[in-house]
């Protein structure tokens, strides 16, 4: 008994596993990230149908993903507790997804900040305005036009890229299947 040991740990088994198929995102044929199954992905499909889900498994081309719906209820306590409700399953072809993710949101808003610029902009031109109607002597055409100049600022900042949006799939951005399956044909 005490030989067997050894010479079973020495002994090499072959054991056979079953490859998984997975998605790679990619911009300009560099590898940004890869999906597998497991994962938790946020895409939205040509439909419009925007879904963050849990991917359940990827076979011949298609997503197989698991949406949860989670309530928060309250206790007696007066804290809350999260609840699965229920969840929902989706198929999708790999090639149905126009945007994945979403941009992350940081702690400075751009659009915001260029509203802002704009109002105030408005805000001071309207007051000169004002005042060269009023009293001329202390008018001051400086800040008018710098009032006019960041008020244009402010609107161009405001209308610029919209926000939250993901990595659209088209030009820049494609997603690629790889097939792991040991089947040729």
């Amino acid at each position: 008994m005490k030989l067997l040991l050894p010479i079973l740990l020495l002994v090499s088994v072959t054991s056979f596993s079953q490859s998984a198929d997975f998605i790679q995102l990619k911009k300009n044929n560099k590898l940004i990230t890869t999906f597998y199954s497991g994962m938790n992905i946020s895409l939205t499909a040509q439909s419009g149908a925007t879904i963050t889900a849990f991917i359940n498994g990827i076979q011949n081309d298609t997503l197989y993903l698991q949406e949860f719906i989670i309530r928060y209820l309250p206790t007696n306590f007066g804290t809350y507790i999260i609840d699965t409700v229920g969840s929902y399953r989706y198929k999708y072809h790999y090639n149905q997804v126009a945007v994945i993710g979403k941009k992350e949101k940081t702690n400075f808003n751009m659009k915001g900040s260029g509203a802002a610029l704009f109002s105030g902009g408005v805000l001071i031109t309207l007051a000169s305005g004002v005042v060269y109607v009023a009293d001329r002597e202390k008018f001051s055409l400086p800040l008018l036009l710098t009032s006019v100049g960041l008020g244009t600022l402010g609107y161009l900042i405001a209308k610029g890229k919209k926000g939250g949006s993901g990595l659209v799939i088209g030009k820049k951005y494609k997603l690629v299947y790889m097939n792991m399956s040991n089947k040729k044909g």
